[in-house]
């Protein structure tokens, strides 16, 4: 099964729900296509701020995304993710962009798409294609299966091994159910990419 996971790599939280889609992808019969999801493509026809970004940081990383997407392709995408999420979330490394493409085996010169508007477009239409899935009340990530589409999970913590796949069953479950809208738990802990979720 191929499932689209879109994503904002500025998102603390979306990296977490990231790392249990690479353990969902060792225990179940799927394989995930990462796709670019802007918070600041989503909320920049609104007057308000709800990410606090008044400098337009979040563009930075998802810019390069989308660049990486483009001339690369979504596993390309995925390495750099990977890559890059683990500066910026784990070791607050920031802006480690030519550093994180050299280690996912991609050009270091894609680092300038950062502060370059080419790839605006790409990523308006990219996070346009995610939200049409699951309606405009969301955030990052949107997660699809065939026609089975959702927000989330939110993690703070990463389910490893079979409970990483029994999360995914169940979502699956809950979001293909028909007149399914919301579920929400308790408010979300920081988000602790370090630590499992059975712990």
């Amino acid at each position: 099964m191929i499932a689209d996971f879109w994503f904002d790599p500025s998102c603390p939280y979306t990296w977490v729900t990231s790392r249990w889609a690479l353990e969902v992808e060792r225990v179940r019969p799927v394989e995930f296509r990462w796709r670019v999801l802007s918070l600041w493509a989503l909320n920049e026809e609104r007057e308000d701020d709800p990410e606090n970004d008044p400098e337009g940081y979040l563009r930075y990383p998802v810019r390069v995304c989308a660049a990486v997407a483009d001339r690369h392709g979504p596993a390309a995408l995925g390495r750099f993710y990977t890559e890059y999420g683990t500066r910026a979330h784990e070791r607050a490394e920031r802006g480690a962009f030519a550093d994180a493409l050299t280690a996912a085996g991609l050009p270091p010169e894609l680092a300038g798409a950062a502060e370059s508007d080419a790839y605006d477009d790409a990523v308006r239409a990219s996070t346009a294609e995610g939200v049409a899935r699951v309606g405009p009340h969301i955030g990052t990530p949107v997660l699809a299966a065939g026609d089975v589409a959702f927000f989330g999970p939110v993690l703070s913590r990463t389910p490893r091994g079979e409970a990483a796949g029994r999360l995914w069953d169940g979502t699956l479950l809950v979001a293909g159910t028909p007149g399914f809208h919301e579920l929400k738990g308790p408010p979300p802990a920081e988000p602790n990419p370090g630590r499992h979720g059975d712990r």
